[in-house]
């Protein structure tokens, strides 16, 4: 029996779609975009005109009627050529839209998922606080009951896509109250832009991600209708973890992509670059350097895609994810650190992808789930004791 690792032919043809609208659209742009520390408000509108934000989603919601492997294909792609953009997706749909579609009403789905899916309207997800990162159980902001309404009180940090002049929502994580064990009670509410009380900080100062949208948020007595809830009340914190597990599959896919951008940029440079007379790729250290990328690259793509497969047919994949997202995203790091080597003095320059590729890799071991947080996950799920 053989097994066929080709794309059917509708996931070929969006891959190949997306890999020309990043090379022809977004290549010669993005640099000035990230240098100047601007969000790219006109290759968003073209995403979301390609149906890019409605990609997993039902076409009676506006979506296109795919799925999350779509998804990740595409964020490879974009990421190949530029991470900026290929956050702003990921967290737009993952993040921002995919919690109303899984837990939202009907009434919410219709109300919000439309202008999610058109890219006319970014959500965000308001999970990170500055004293609980990892520990999202730790979670201090809290949401009281006040008649039909909610009040919000508190701080979230590091949220992307929350504070564009696109930005409509924010699902934040807020604690309403207390189990019977003591232990904080955690719902999710929907907080729309705009809110009295909602207050978004001025963009962070990144190493990275700088065409991308990165905010501290506050919330000072933010009342918003009961109504707003999302998903059962008490239920937050296990919503989000299912959140994050897909949602590590994405960064693992972008990951990817990042890492074969590295790959592709260092085999170009090498045919272009001469020294003693040659081209520097037939130096055999350059070669073994190149190759070791390629395999890094690669095995990252056969993780996250092991990983969508068994989210797409309902076979459990946290395990898989984790180590989907630890693998590459580690990978992604070590690649643009050794493409800036192969490129030399040149690849400490900002005029060179590769520049922005290692300014950009080092936040994919962090973001939505630290290394250290991966492989604890990986050796919970192996059954291994706990402390």
């Amino acid at each position: 029996m053989s097994i066929d690792h080709r794309l059917p032919a509708e996931y070929e043809e969006l891959r190949s779609t997306v890999e020309a609208f990043a090379h022809d659209v977004i290549a010669p742009k993005i640099g000035e975009f990230y240098e100047n520390q601007e969000f790219p408000y006109e290759i968003v509108r073209e995403m979301g005109r390609m149906g890019l934000f409605g990609l997993p989603f039902p076409e009676e919601y506006g979506g296109m009627g795919g799925d999350y492997f779509a998804l990740c294909l595409a964020l490879e792609e974009l990421a190949r050529v530029d991470s900026s953009v290929a956050i702003t997706l990921e967290a737009g749909v993952s993040l921002g839209a995919m919690p109303v579609y899984r837990f939202g009403t009907e009434e919410q789905k219709r109300e919000w998922l439309p202008k999610l899916c058109s890219g006319e309207m970014l959500g965000a997800f308001g999970l990170t606080e500055p004293e609980c990162g990892s520990d999202a159980g730790g979670t201090r902001t809290t949401a009281r009951r006040d008649g039909d309404e909610w009040v919000i009180n508190g701080t979230k940090c590091f949220i992307t896509n929350s504070g564009t002049d696109i930005t409509g929502l924010v699902t934040v994580t807020a604690v309403t109250g207390r189990k019977p064990d003591g232990r904080p009670q955690i719902s999710s509410i929907i907080v729309p832009s705009g809110t009295p009380g909602f207050t978004v900080a001025p963009k962070y100062s990144k190493v990275g991600w700088n065409a991308s949208d990165t905010r501290e948020l506050s919330f000072s007595d933010v009342r918003v209708p009961v109504a707003n809830l999302l998903g059962e009340e008490g239920r937050g914190y296990a919503q989000f973890l299912r959140i994050l597990d897909e949602g590590r599959i994405a960064i693992s896919a972008l990951a990817t992509g990042l890492a074969q951008g590295c790959v592709d940029e260092s085999v170009s440079y090498a045919h272009e670059r001469h020294a003693f007379g040659r081209p520097i790729g037939a130096n055999q250290a350059i070669q073994f350097k190149i190759a070791d990328m390629e395999m890094r690259a690669h095995a990252s793509r056969l993780a996250w895609r092991d990983a969508a497969s068994r989210l797409l047919h309902g076979e459990p994949f946290k395990k898989e994810a984790a180590l989907a997202k630890l693998f590459s995203s580690e990978s992604a790091v070590t690649n643009a650190r050794e493409a800036t080597q192969v490129h030399g003095g040149y690849g400490f320059m900002n005029e060179y992808p590769v520049a922005r590729m290692w300014r950009d890799s080092k936040i994919l071991e962090i973001g939505e789930g630290t290394s250290e947080v991966q492989r604890m996950l990986i050796a919970r799920e192996l059954g291994l004791p706990t402390g």
